[in-house]
């Protein structure tokens, strides 16, 4: 498994960086259609459209964005290809011939890239959303075509002042989530 970073502390880095975060923003902007490696979801159904659905309106109103402006909904989407701000991206990929099951060992990777990031008082958003248009994200990072685009993670010190900071959302609890089997 391998994560390119477009780290922006050192300053040619950091001009390259930004110039690339332009260009793929603006690619971004321009309406490319979906380009998935691996097939999105078809549909949400019950409590998985209930908990997509709470957590999108729990950080548009956190935004102060109006429930129903799709204009608004449309541009907090593209942030993720702005990484939210982030100095730094790590792009989340895996060879093709492994499949879902690369896919797999990566969001075990992703949980234990946050964990530590954590741990070092770093801030990280997964972003899943850069997958939907992986022919942009492998040729703006310089991936062959064999690595399938699973996602990505922004992260850097985190702006407590910014009001999208303070947004959490809700957790299941583990009554709700596991079932326990008996021998």
């Amino acid at each position: 498994m391998q994560q390119p970073a477009l780290a922006g502390d050192h300053r040619q880095r950091r001009g390259q960086g930004a110039l690339r975060r332009k260009a793929i923003y603006a690619e971004a902007s321009g309406g490319l259609g979906d380009d998935y490696d691996f097939t999105p979801p078809r549909e949400y159904v019950g409590v998985y459209l209930e908990r997509r659905r709470e957590s999108g309106f729990q950080l548009y109103n956190t935004l102060g964005i109006i429930r129903g402006d799709r204009s608004a909904y449309a541009r907090q989407a593209l942030e993720n290809y702005n990484f939210f701000g982030a100095p730094h991206v790590a792009i989340i990929h895996t060879n093709e011939p492994l499949g879902i099951y690369g896919a797999i060992d990566c969001g075990a990777y992703v949980s234990n890239f946050m964990l530590a990031a954590q741990a070092l008082g770093l801030g990280t958003i997964p972003q899943a959303a850069l997958a939907r248009h992986s022919g942009l994200i492998r040729r703006h990072f310089n991936l062959p075509d064999d690595r399938r685009v699973v996602c990505g993670i922004s992260f850097g010190y985190a702006d407590d002042a910014h009001k999208v900071n303070s947004y959490r959302t809700s957790r299941a609890s583990v009554a709700e989530t596991v079932t326990f089997a008996d021998e």
